[in-house]
């Protein structure tokens, strides 16, 4: 029994419900149709029209701080690969290391904060203005349904009570007939009943009136006092909201300025420590340095080409293979006094090699480039024996003269050296003559040699011009 009455009371709510959205569906009708007054009110519609504009601000203000923070976290995510790359290539014996990593941890922690405070002191505060908005809005909807509620309560009453003459017209008719069928004494009682069943219906009109009267009114009263007070408060919200922006902001690149003048610090000692050669910098491997092609050599930076060495091959008889040991081809006018030492070590005893052998190489040591007297030993020998050099145990094989940088070259090959001003290269041939382009000679810096020993991973092309040959 409970549960049909509890039904039974839902089907009622329900149905009341029902007659509430026909009775407003027809009223709304009726006043776009001009047939029924609506009550106005300026002064609020002007304050929903606030209240509206309000909403759509700061609903763009949420969305554009949500990008805002974002960004930020993209961009902390950037910097924190960046500085990992910084960490991975920054080598151990490297000075300042421990300095860019404590820099690198400071830079997370910084960002981490600033998005932290973000969101803290901007995203929660704006969450907690938007979300007033949701009640007043609904708020705003139901004063909407009351006032269309009064209206139609207030059109019945007034219809009733205009009606009041046609309905004693309307009472006076079924007398009429009821004379026919009923007696006289009948005929007063009856009237007498339909005149307390309208003034019944009136009067349950006007209850109806003065209930939706009262509902509409406390929650106008309501609406009306806290719309303009809500329109009003925005003004302090924006600046308080992008005041703390703007103050995390500015400490956060204060601090970040700090941290990134100390990098540079970092990164200048490394450079000065670089430059006076105080530690060797590893070369990077290679499986092989293959000869340029196809290349010229960028002049140097300050346009004046450094001086080539003339190369000239002598086709002076070959000596007699008898020739005592130590005696030397006269030298070519243009041979540089250098050129007896061009092998950079002493010469091998004259019993350790035939006599032809020997004279072979004691003559292209005396007068001929490195290049010239591997080729020419070559054509003695039937192979490639290298320069006087070869047997010296600090100097690459093949060792032909050293050369300095006089102006800085960036490197824009796997196979190429790149050379800072000052570095000290050991020039050495190419395995294949044929493959040397004009310009171009085939070396090993003599710090990456003097560390290594291994000149498959050191050596390297380099643009003639842009050293000076010292020995």
């Amino acid at each position: 029994m409970a549960e049909m009455g509890s039904k039974g009371v839902t089907a009622g709510k329900i149905a009341s419900n029902v007659q509430k959205k026909l009775t407003r569906a027809q009223e709304k009708v009726l006043q776009k149709l001009g047939k029924a007054d609506e009550t106005k009110d300026e002064q609020f519609e002007q304050c929903v029209q606030n209240f509206n504009k309000q909403l759509t601000e700061g609903t763009r203000l949420q969305k554009d701080l949500r990008t805002y923070l974002a960004s930020v976290k993209a961009m902390h995510e950037a910097s924190k690969k960046l500085n990992e790359c910084l960490q991975e290539v920054y080598e151990p014996d490297w000075p300042g290391r421990d300095e860019a990593n404590k820099i690198a941890e400071n830079n997370d922690l910084l960002w981490m904060d600033y998005h932290q405070k973000l969101v803290d002191q901007a995203l929660l505060t704006m969450d907690t203005y938007l979300g007033q908005f949701p009640d007043i809005k609904s708020r705003i909807a139901k004063r909407g349904r009351k006032l269309v509620d009064y209206d139609s309560a207030r059109h019945h009453y007034e219809s009733l009570q205009t009606a009041k003459k046609k309905d004693e017209v309307k009472i006076a008719k079924p007398v009429s007939l009821l004379e026919k069928a009923a007696p006289q004494w009948c005929q007063g009682k009856l009237q007498a009943h339909l005149v307390a069943q309208t003034n019944l219906l009136r009067n349950q009109a006007e209850e109806e009136l003065i209930k939706a009267q009262k509902v509409f009114e406390e929650m106008n009263v309501d609406l009306q006092e806290e719309l303009p007070s809500l329109w009003n408060s925005r003004v302090g919200f924006y600046v308080n909201t992008f005041q703390s922006i703007a103050g995390l902001e500015e400490n956060f690149h204060k601090e970040m300025s700090k941290l990134n003048q100390n990098l540079n610090d970092v990164l200048v000692s490394l450079e000065k420590q670089h430059g006076s050669n105080t530690f060797a910098v590893k070369a990077q491997p290679s499986d092989n340095a293959p000869a340029k092609g196809n290349k010229s050599p960028s002049p140097p930076p300050d346009g004046s080409p450094a001086a080539t060495p003339e190369i000239r091959v002598n086709h002076e008889p070959e000596p007699a293979s008898g020739a005592t040991p130590g005696a030397s081809i006269p030298k070519s006018p243009s041979q540089p006094a250098e050129a007896l030492e061009v092998a950079g070590g002493t010469q091998p005893a004259p019993g350790a090699q035939e006599p032809g052998e020997t004279a072979a190489s004691e003559a292209a040591s005396s007068s001929l480039p490195a290049v010239v007297v591997e080729t020419f030993s070559a054509t003695v020998n039937g192979t490639v024996e290298g320069s006087s050099g070869a047997g010296r145990l600090d100097l690459p094989p093949g060792f032909m003269f050293k050369v300095q940088a006089q102006h800085d070259y960036t490197a824009t090959d796997t196979d190429e050296l790149q050379l800072k001003a000052g570095d000290v290269v050991l020039v050495i041939p190419f395995q294949n003559p044929e493959e040397q382009d004009e310009g171009w000679l085939m070396g090993v810096k003599e710090s990456d040699w003097n560390q290594h020993k291994e000149l498959e991973k050191c050596r390297g092309v380099f643009p003639e011009n842009f050293t000076e040959r010292v020995q």
